[in-house]
This record gives structure tokens, C-alpha cells and sequence, in this order.
């Protein structure tokens, strides 16, 4: 019995060693710290309005949006659907008008009551000074209000560290189709 006391306990040791090196270095290993704002080149933040058009097109022979999950055949709202989406972001409400982005992600009927969407989409932009920059949307959308709001919770590139909130509006859609076409107003704050 002594005997297995013993080996656990320098097993023990040994593998306290190996996790938990004597370097003498104490900051090689940092979960995190604080760091000058300074030395990460972020300029002084600003605040920029976009508006573009997202185009949710889910008939045809090239949608952009599709479902993944059905929704039950018991629901009137379509709770449980999901929905995958690669949707033109557009200068005008045409999907013809000049595509400046791509909506990437996902949308789910997420309310037994209304018709709300939970809106998980990265907005990439492909324009201008923008080009290869993204921000984040997510956030509750009942799509038959006038006006929906939905948080930006982050970005990449220019929209580094984005906060800020994006209105939706219906500018059309199609009873027979499902297609839709929805106006964007995003209000970030970024660097």
C-alpha cells in the first residue's frame, strides 16, 4: 500500500513539473493582460451610417438562401426553421444595383407566437476602402414590424472592435416566391 502512495505521489510531482515549468520566466505563460492602445495602431474610432439592400432569395434555380431544418408540421410560425444564406448586399433596392457585400450566415424561426427570426449574419463587404472588412449582426427580427433593430457585436478589418445596431425595414417581398428584399441602415462605430 505505501508503495502505490509512493509512486502516485511522484507521479504527481512529475506531472506538476512537466504542466508547470521552472523557467524563471513568469511572463511566458499570460492568460491575459493589459496592453497600451497605442501599441495595437487603432486609430480614434468613428461613427459611419451604411445603407444597402439585402436580397433573401429563396426560389429559382440559384437561391441564396435555403432552409436546413424544416420547421414541424405542427407550427404556424415556422418555429424551428433555419436557414442558410449567401445574400447579395446591393447599392439599390434592385438586385441588379451594384452588389457592395455578401450577407453570410444564418436565420432561425425562433418564436412560437410571431414570425421572429433570429438573425446570425456576418456583413462582407467588397467595395471600396471596405473591401475585405466584415461586421457582425445578430439579434431578434420580427419581420412583419415596420422597423427591426439588431445589435453589431464585432467586426474585422476597418470594422475592428465594431459595435453599434443596424435598422431592417421590408422594402418588398413576394407572397408567391418567399423572396425579399430588405433595407439596411447600419450605424457603426469602429476604427
Amino acid at each position: 500500500m505505501a508503495e502505490i502512495i509512493l509512486q502516485i505521489f511522484t507521479i504527481s510531482i512529475f506531472l506538476s513539473l512537466v504542466a508547470f515549468p521552472a523557467t524563471g520566466e513568469e511572463d511566458t505563460y499570460i492568460f491575459g493582460k493589459s496592453i497600451n492602445k497605442k501599441s495595437t495602431r487603432l486609430k480614434k474610432d468613428k461613427f459611419s451610417h451604411f445603407r444597402f439592400y439585402w436580397h433573401d432569395i429563396v426560389s429559382g434555380s440559384k437561391p441564396t438562401s435555403v432552409m436546413i431544418i424544416p420547421p414541424p408540421k405542427n407550427t404556424t410560425t415556422g418555429f424551428g426553421q433555419m436557414n442558410m444564406i449567401d445574400n447579395a448586399l446591393t447599392l439599390g433596392p434592385e438586385l441588379s444595383s451594384k452588389i457592395v457585400g455578401r450577407a453570410q450566415g444564418f436565420y432561425g424561426a425562433a418564436s412560437l407566437n410571431d414570425v421572429g427570426l433570429m438573425m446570425v449574419m456576418n456583413f462582407a463587404f467588397i467595395e471600396g476602402k471596405y473591401n475585405g472588412s466584415t461586421f457582425t449582426i445578430l439579434g431578434r427580427n420580427l419581420v412583419f414590424e415596420k422597423v427591426r433593430e439588431m445589435a453589431v457585436i464585432g467586426g474585422s478589418g476597418l470594422f475592428r472592435f465594431a459595435r453599434g445596431y443596424v435598422e431592417a425595414s421590408t422594402h418588398s417581398w413576394d407572397f408567391k416566391t418567399g423572396d425579399a428584399t430588405v433595407q439596411y441602415d447600419a450605424y457603426v462605430l469602429h476604427y
